[in-house]
């Protein structure tokens, strides 16, 4: 019995690779054995008529190719014609082969098996690896006898070698060794190795990736491992990233992809992969699974993170199997469907894919419903967030039906209900309805609707008690829903804040908060700033509570830099501007506000508040505030005080002489100043307000006219006014405005400052010459209003295009508009 390795292993593979092992025999190859044709040990012995023994396979493909070539049937070895080809089996010597092979095999197993070791050089394990591999191929009962001689551990131990070489091979050898083999399979999930299969999937483009993947692969095809397979930290979540990854050759992808849907058969792996954004198999329980599967996976869908497109995947996919299961009448489905539906409308997307999907009327009801099977008030709270969301998604909620009456969300009923839901619940669901109504308020369609419902129902005033409610949230959505509904009862909500104690002071206070600029302070002072501009009432109080100097303060900070906030500044920044322009609406009743706008020099503020470039509605409430000032200054010039004249002069008025006064204002004849009267004839204003007749913004272009308008009104020298506008360049884009015709409020206040300007001498000869200003003053005297056509007669007549004479129209009042 000699100890050597023949390496032939299977028909005509003579060694085709240098890795096969001599065979170790215990006793010889028999002549008897060895097939005539092939010249390998036969493992299906036949017997001819003449006694010869051939593989079946192979003198069947003898007799095939002799019939081919239209030959005799001839015996090989003899070339003697056959009366028969039948074959006859040679059962004893097929079974004398197989104990023979039997003997040989389960001595060269043992022998690879005394060499399958870590400290084995690396040429003598990778050769009893391929021996292993060639004997599974070769017979599925040597898959038996490999795990019978406890090679499977030792196999798996190699994935431990130092060697990526015999790594990979291990991995392939096991592969093989587990295929279509559920004993080996468990044999090989014992102990640590599945995690160290899944070691090498974090090795990324290399072959050793490569076979884990296929491992990985035959592994999950039973449904015992998958568990385990999910167990390993991680696993899931690179074969995840695997199917995604445009690296990785396609048969990998393929691969991986394959063993996450044998791996769907657990359920902790399927929330996993959701986890991991494989969301399609969460999906596919919710939709097929049975019962208590489409709840425990409803109920994970609740408790998942997901960002915005994968929300719209799950409402497309699942919102409407969700939303039939909150109608049912199982509480704790309805609880898990809320919950779930509660995490997809977040976005506003998916939210309009729910409204479409008909979630509106049984969240209604759920709301409104009391009584039997009506919902615990923490559920309450749930579908009042889910409602928040979905109406905040901005849809035509006019036009969607969601009660037994077909009333729509906005119907008179409805916002009925939803005012005293907030009026008998607590803080959480309070603030989620409100956000219903600021969502439903957000809409020029449907805000009328909210309005008149408000009023109907006298909810005004406790809505606005909400501004002291000690929760943020709910004081911010109050806040907004009251900005949002006050242009449309900006007086009830002034009535309310004046006639209610320390509501007024509690926004004033929400603006002074030093903490940056927040949605509340943002919303707060858009409140203040929407509330009727001309209310004395509400501004004296404004004035006795110190309101206007932290107003003051903040507009200052926020100039000089020291308030920054990118997402509030500016609604924040307009709405300061807005409620510090109201003091100068009430100059000429409040005394009191005159000495505030001197004491802090407003009218120098809003000058500087011109050049807010970028901030139209800023610079539109800037022109208007210095507009209200100058009006006042011809009220508030102080006049010179004469001398009285001498004895003789009072007698004889050729001995008096009349005194020469200087200082004084060219435009109002007394004593001005920016600080004290308000006079624009200083800090600039003139040449920053004739700067922005160019602006694109019509509003902020017309704000701008009218206080430059101031300059030529009655009481002022007209005269010096228009020299003043002379020297600052203003003339021309007075007259460029008139020509635009932007607006017809623009269009009338260009033609009286132009006619104001034609009683200049000088600027009527030379706008004479120009027929693009006749043609405009025509225009405007054949098509505007009333007065405007008295103004365009008169400016013509200026420039000589109507003759004085014309008296069309009687003499009317000429002041400014």
């Amino acid at each position: 019995m000699a100890e050597s390795w023949d390496g032939s292993y299977g028909p005509g593979s003579q060694s085709d690779e240098s890795y096969q092992f001599e065979r170790l025999r215990v006793e010889p190859i028999y002549d008897a054995f060895v097939c005539p044709l092939t010249k390998q040990v036969m493992t299906d012995p036949v017997t001819l008529e003449n006694g010869h023994t051939f593989e079946r396979e192979a003198i069947e493909k003898w007799f095939k190719e002799c019939r081919d070539g239209g030959r005799k049937l001839v015996c090989p070895l003899t070339q003697k014609e056959l009366r028969s080809t039948e074959l006859n089996p040679s059962i004893a010597l097929r079974n004398t082969i197989e104990e023979w092979t039997a003997r040989n095999e389960a001595v060269q197993l043992d022998t690879a098996k005394r060499s399958l070791n870590l400290s084995s050089p690396e040429s003598d394990v990778m050769e009893c690896l391929k021996y292993i591999q060639y004997m599974c191929h070769k017979s599925r009962s040597n898959k038996h006898a490999v795990r019978n001689v406890d090679l499977i551990p030792m196999i798996a131990e190699m994935l431990k070698s130092t060697s990526r070489r015999v790594q990979c091979k291990a991995l392939e050898t096991l592969q093989i060794v587990v295929e279509d083999d559920a004993d080996n399979k468990a044999i090989l999930a014992e102990g640590d190795n599945v995690r160290t299969v899944v070691k090498f999937l974090s090795r990324e483009q290399s072959i050793e990736r490569e076979e884990a993947v296929s491992l990985l692969l035959e592994l999950s095809k039973s449904k015992a491992l998958c568990e385990k397979i999910g167990s390993v930290n991680g696993a899931i979540l690179i074969l995840v990233g695997m199917t995604s990854s445009k690296s990785e050759n396609l048969s990998t992808v393929e691969k991986a992809d394959k063993t996450l849907e044998n791996l769907e058969k657990c359920e902790n792996n399927v929330r996993q992969m959701a986890e991991n954004g494989r969301l399609q198999p969460l999906l596919n329980q919710i939709l097929e699974g049975p019962p208590e599967t489409k709840l425990s996976m409803a109920s994970y869908l609740g408790e998942l993170v997901m960002n915005n497109d994968v929300k719209v995947l799950v409402a497309r996919t699942v919102g409407s199997s969700l939303i039939n299961i909150m109608r049912s009448d199982n509480m704790q489905s309805r609880e898990v469907a809320l919950k779930a539906l509660n995490q997809i409308s977040f976005h506003e997307a998916s939210a309009k894919i729910l409204i479409e999907a008909g979630i509106l009327p049984p969240l209604v009801k759920d709301l409104f419903t009391v009584g039997t099977n009506q919902l615990p008030m923490r559920l309450k709270e749930v579908a009042a967030t889910i409602l928040a969301n979905v109406v905040n998604s901005g849809d035509d909620f006019d036009l969607i039906p969601v009660g037994p009456d077909q009333h729509s969300l906005v119907s008179e009923d409805m916002v009925h209900n939803l005012l005293h839901l907030i009026s008998n619940t607590g803080p959480a669901i309070e603030c989620k309805l409100l956000q219903v109504l600021v969502g439903l308020t957000s809409s020029p369609s449907t805000v009328l609707n909210v309005v008149a419902a408000i009023k109907s129902s006298g909810a005004i005033i406790s809505l606005v008690q909400f501004i002291e409610a000690p929760q943020k949230d709910l004081r911010v959505a109050s806040i907004k829903l009251l900005q949002k509904v006050s242009p449309h009862m900006g007086q009830e909500l002034a009535d309310a804040l004046c006639g209610m104690v320390g509501q007024l002071g509690s926004l004033f206070k929400i603006v002074a908060e030093n903490i940056g600029i927040t949605e509340e302070q943002a919303a707060a002072v858009g409140l203040l700033a929407e509330l009727p501009e001309r209310d004395l009432g509400l501004t004296r109080q404004m004035l006795d509570e110190g309101s206007f100097p932290l107003i003051i303060s903040r507009v200052v900070k926020i100039q000089q830099g020291e308030i920054r906030s990118a997402r509030f500044m500016t609604p924040f920044f307009e709405g300061l501007v807005r409620v510090l322009s109201r003091i100068t609406f009430v100059l000429a009743e409040e005394p009191d506000a005159i000495k505030l706008a001197r004491e802090h020099n407003l009218a120098a503020l809003f000058i500087q508040l011109l050049q807010s470039n970028g901030l139209d509605n800023v610079q539109m409430v800037s022109a208007m505030a210095l507009e209200n000032l100058a009006q006042e200054s011809k009220n508030l010039r102080r006049l010179p005080e004469l001398p009285p004249p001498a004895f003789c002069g009072s007698i004889f008025t050729c001995f008096s002489k009349q005194p020469v006064l200087t200082g004084l204002c060219r435009l109002h004849g007394g004593t001005c100043s920016l600080k004290e009267t308000f006079c624009l004839l200083e800090g600039q204003a003139v040449e920053k307000l004739v700067a922005l007749l160019d602006h694109t913004n019509e509003k902020v272009v017309e704000a701008a006219l009218a206080a430059i308008s101031t300059l030529l009104d009655d009481g002022v020298d007209i005269e010096q006014g228009v020299l003043v506008l002379c020297e600052a360049e203003g003339v021309r884009p007075i007259l460029d405005v008139l020509l635009e015709k932007r607006t017809e409020n623009l269009s009338r206040r260009a033609v009286w400052a132009v006619e104001r300007l034609l009683r200049t001498d000088d600027i009527a000869y030379e706008v004479s010459g120009d027929p693009n200003v006749s043609t405009a003053l025509v225009d405007a005297f054949q098509h505007a209003d009333y007065r405007t056509r008295q103004i365009a007669e008169r400016a013509l007549k200026h420039v000589d295009k109507i003759p004085n004479f014309s008296g069309i129209y009687p003499n009317t009042s000429q002041a400014a508009f």
